[in-house]
């Protein structure tokens, strides 16, 4: 039995996430785990964790929103996701195409020289 079982409260100490409340979710193996909690739930390496002596009753594979109800008992805060709204993309114009007598009536004919005799 490992001290990073699932519903293990830990606090993150390395990276991004460092200094913030996490739960174990599931065990990855190889010394990894599936955390969720304050943090962005992700694989995270047990060396950038220290586990604390609460545990939180969650299944394993736990859904975001089990880790939130669980997390709201014991009166910790939750990480919360936003999705993002795509703002619409432009329609790109068609090029309008132009005649080509328009752009020869438009552009000044060159008067011819006579060559030059010696």
């Amino acid at each position: 039995m490992s001290i990073f079982e699932v519903g293990r409260l830990c606090v993150k100490i390395a990276g991004r996430d460092a200094g913030r409340t996490c739960v174990v979710v599931e065990a990855a193996g190889n010394g990894y785990v599936i955390v969720d909690g304050d943090v962005r739930r992700k694989k995270v390496n047990v060396r950038h964790l220290e586990p604390l002596d609460k545990t939180v009753n969650v299944k394993s594979k736990a859904s975001s929103a089990d880790v939130k109800k669980a997390f709201e008992k014991e009166g910790l805060s939750v990480w919360e996701t936003k999705a993002k709204n795509a703002a619409e993309r432009q329609k790109k114009q068609k090029a309008k195409k132009v005649k080509a007598e328009a752009t020869k009536a438009a552009k000044p004919k060159k008067a011819k020289e006579a060559p030059l005799e010696a």
